[in-house]
């Protein structure tokens, strides 16, 4: 860990100039005595480093100092610029981590290279937070510690023991097989074998974690895309599913597909508009979904559904119908 901070306080230094050992602190989170000791340690092993006194003073290196990156052309200096923002890395616990290395690839980049890659950068905005109907990404907050654990035992391949507080459900413990990390849209999932059956885990439903020493029962390679695959479908084929006939106006069909677990058929009608054959994941998300279209889609089955929207336009009318 001190070798990385001792790394990046160069970095720094080359990529901003003067700092005070304030800014250093503050930059690196340790104490202004770590800083300190850190711009000795540099200063004893050969590190160009040097000390400015006064009001506007600070330390920096010395002119020409610099490391040196060579292989990279612009467009693959931009791809890991541009790898550096997505959020996987936060989900999986590698946040700072990934800051660090991307301030070691931009620093060890040649200059006329380091320019313009991180101008193009700039220029590249990947997976915003809201979209043009102000549709805020539902972003999870995922414990570093936690996450760290689970990822270690990933990797080295042992089991691990996870405190999961799973919907509407007390915390339990459990000890699982764990096979690999995944992050779907903001979202990072464990996947794990538990008892011999595939678990999927969400990491940020899981409260503690601990990496035990017995080794994990799994195979030594796993294609992780094609496990995934196969437990979405297994997904959207179970469970509380409700299969849902709808007539929707062709303009909205894109919307509606967007909120359903899949489309099994489609086809139009003699009124040039789309029959669908959809699942919902529960009768309580098919309610919803539907409701967003109003009069732009309706259901033809099942009646129950029908019979439900029905109700909630009725108490909608009655609470806004004209007052007495």
């Amino acid at each position: 860990m001190r070798a990385d901070r001792l790394v990046s306080l160069v970095l720094l230094l080359r990529r901003r100039g003067r700092m005070t050992a304030d800014a250093l602190a503050r930059e690196l989170e340790v104490s202004t005595r770590t800083v300190l000791r850190d711009i000795e340690a540099l200063s004893a092993s050969g590190v160009p480093v040097y000390a400015e006194r006064g009001r506007h003073g600070g330390f920096g290196l010395l002119p020409g100092f610099q490391t040196a990156l060579t292989g990279l052309n612009h467009d693959e200096a931009l791809a890991l610029l541009v790898a550096g923002s997505r959020r996987g890395a936060q989900l999986f616990g590698l946040g700072s981590a990934l800051a660090s290395a991307m301030l070691k690839v931009v620093d060890a980049l040649p200059e006329g290279l380091r320019d313009t890659a991180a101008d193009a950068a700039q220029r590249l905005l990947i997976d915003p937070e809201t979209d043009f109907l102000s549709r805020r990404v539902a972003a999870e907050e995922v414990s570093d510690s936690v996450v760290a654990e689970i990822r270690r035992a990933v990797f080295v391949g042992h089991k691990l023991r996870i405190r999961y507080a799973a919907v509407d459900q007390t915390p339990k413990w459990r000890t699982v097989d764990p096979i690999g990390l995944v992050t779907v849209r903001e979202l990072g999932y464990l996947l794990a074998r538990r008892s011999g059956a595939d678990r999927t885990y969400r990491l940020s439903r899981v409260l503690a974690a601990e990496a035990l020493d017995e080794p994990a029962q799994r195979p030594d390679t796993v294609d992780l895309d094609r496990a995934w695959q196969e437990r979405n479908a297994r997904f959207r084929t179970g469970g509380d599913q409700v299969a849902v006939l709808v007539r929707v106006d062709p303009a909205h069909r894109q919307h509606l597909v967007g909120t359903v677990l899949a489309v099994c058929t489609e086809e139009v009608d003699a009124g040039g508009r789309l029959r669908l054959n959809v699942i919902f994941q529960d009768s309580r998300h098919a309610e919803w979904a539907l409701w967003q279209h109003a009069t732009h889609a309706e259901v033809l089955d099942p009646q129950w559904l029908r019979a439900s929207l029905h109700d909630r336009a009725a108490a909608i009318a009655t609470r806004y119908g004209a007052s007495s």
